[in-house]
């Protein structure tokens, strides 16, 4: 229970990847955080990709995120639509001036370049936004997890286990 004691912020809207969602999120809870979800709604199920529900707890308005620990962004289709909310962007931007770990996966990295963040930062993600990472000056390496700072970033679902356990190394401090 190396988490207790821990908040995690996890984003969710429509067309997430679901096990780029609820993967890390249990992950972490394993470890003792407690881990809420917010939506552009709050109390809104949210459908995933291939079906799996995800219900927002609070909406991104409701949110201060000075009160958590670490943010998750999960992949799918989601960060397309995340990154058009100033709120989302906002928070990024604060974790990321404090220094607190930011985990993203797969297509989430286009929330990360809205926010603009990674300049001069060592991130993967899905190949196919390779360019987009480079092209907001990221350096983009072709592995599991890459961890630069408080940053976690990763591929795809094959890399889950590697992912979810760098965040958790970092939101511990390790």
């Amino acid at each position: 229970m190396r988490l207790a004691g821990k908040k995690v912020l996890c984003l969710v809207d429509e067309e997430f990847e679901d096990l780029e969602l609820w993967y890390p999120i249990y992950r972490v809870q394993e470890e003792g955080a407690v881990v809420h979800l917010a939506g552009p709604v709050s109390g809104k199920s949210y459908t995933g990709k291939y079906g799996v529900p995800a219900k927002a707890d609070f909406a991104f308005a409701d949110i201060n995120i000075d009160e958590y620990d670490g943010l998750l962004v999960p992949g799918g289709w989601a960060p397309d639509k995340l990154r058009r909310y100033p709120e989302v962007l906002a928070f990024v931007r604060r974790m990321n001036e404090r220094e607190k770990p930011i985990g993203q996966i797969c297509h989430a990295g286009w929330v990360l370049i809205s926010a603009k963040i990674l300049d001069g930062r060592r991130v993967t993600s899905t190949p196919g936004i390779r360019d987009d990472m480079e092209n907001a000056g990221a350096i983009w390496l072709d592995e599991p997890v890459v961890v630069d700072g408080h940053l976690v970033s990763s591929r795809r679902p094959p890399d889950l286990p590697a992912y979810a356990k760098a965040f958790c190394d970092r939101l511990a401090g390790v």
